[in-house]
């Protein structure tokens, strides 16, 4: 049986109970604490599950914790990076990596310089529904990959989030918020991307909140909320996506792939299960396929599983620093080439990740 790798939780907001169950369902984490920027909600969450509540800096100071998980919000999640970087911690953040290319590079050469590991989200393409994607893409089903589709195509926050503000400030809005999904399943899947192009638009200037607390209050957008971009992968296929907080309704896929030999229907990269769907050519119809992976109800702190299992058997982990970064050079790529009207290419790159085995055992990761 492994060493359990201690792990501290710093933020305390909506995902929190998710990360907690997530990292539970593997022996090899072991989460003893957590921190808020309020204390009283730090102690309710430590309370409910059974963690001990402490500062930021206590965290950050005990030797014994070797991750921290890093749930702050996006405008903040650099700065508690480095922050935990400079303590000697490794670190998992939630999405997106940073909001700006010069804090998450900031970030790996940190990281680097310190010896420790920095990861992101989304770990979901660990899930069996992207990974049994992936043996199917692997093992040649749909032949050589072509092109690609991707829609995450909804109308905003305001009906239903608490605190809806910040997903319309900039590094946010639409392509910040759920762009990290559908990019990283489409690296996962595809590989790494060499060049972009995208165009962008703030279609409403301001919204009208109709969820409690805040009904009534008006944001101002302040960061495009519809955005359109094509992907050119180093494997020759072509991407394309959108992503917008400004359509009612729609009948596009999720995800699809498109290869020379058939099509790959994938499941929503916002969770870990299926279905997952094939049309070979030649068939009349779309078959769904069993899924050759487990891991496929909400394990959300997979992903920080996969980093102790790094730090144990001193190997790469799949939801690392370098993908997220390659993630974020990408959404910011799509601006920058709708504002200059261009092709923009990208100078970050990443692997692949590695797929994971089939037959892991629950609450495995390594054979």
């Amino acid at each position: 049986m492994e060493s359990k790798v201690q792990v501290g939780i710093i933020g305390c907001g909506n995902i929190f109970n998710a990360y907690v169950k997530g990292c539970r369902a593997f022996p090899i984490l072991d989460l003893v604490a957590c921190a808020d920027i309020d204390p009283a909600r730090a102690e309710a969450k430590a309370t409910e599950h059974g963690l001990q509540a402490r500062s930021v800096d206590q965290i950050l100071a005990d030797p014994a914790i070797r991750i921290i998980i890093n749930l702050t919000i996006p405008a903040v999640h650099a700065e508690v990076s480095l922050a935990a970087v400079a303590a000697g911690k490794n670190v998992h953040s939630e999405k997106p990596f940073a909001t700006v290319r010069s804090a998450g590079q900031q970030v790996l050469a940190a990281a680097q310089a310190n010896g420790v590991r920095v990861g992101c989200a989304p770990d979901t393409f660990m899930g069996g529904g992207l990974q049994s994607c992936r043996k199917l893409i692997d093992d040649g089903w749909i032949g050589t990959p072509v092109a690609a589709t991707a829609f995450m195509l909804g109308h905003g926050m305001e009906t239903w989030h608490p605190n809806p503000d910040f997903f319309y400030k900039p590094g946010a809005g639409p392509m910040f918020d759920m762009g990290p999904y559908y990019l990283t399943a489409l690296i996962s899947l595809l590989g790494p991307a060499v060049r972009t192009t995208g165009s962008a638009r703030i279609s409403f200037p301001e919204r009208l909140v109709t969820s409690q607390p805040n009904f009534g209050q008006r944001i101002k957008v302040e960061t495009p909320t519809h955005v359109a971009g094509v992907i050119d992968f180093a494997s020759g296929a072509v991407g394309t996506l959108i992503t917008s907080f400004d359509v009612w309704s729609h009948n596009l896929p999720r995800i699809e792939i498109y290869g020379s030999e058939g099509s790959l229907s994938v499941p929503d990269p916002n969770t870990f299960g299926g279905p997952v769907r094939v049309r070979r050519a030649g068939a009349q119809e779309w078959s769904e396929v069993p899924l050759t992976h487990g891991y496929t109800e909400n394990m959300r702190g997979i992903g920080v599983a996969d980093m102790a299992y790094g730090l144990t058997y001193d190997r790469p982990h799949r939801a690392n620093g370098a993908m997220a970064y390659h993630v974020l050079d990408l959404m910011q790529s799509f601006l920058d080439a709708s504002t200059a009207g261009r092709h923009i290419a990208i100078e970050s790159s990443c692997e692949r990740p590695a797929a994971l085995p089939v037959g892991l055992m629950p609450g495995q990761l390594d054979r």
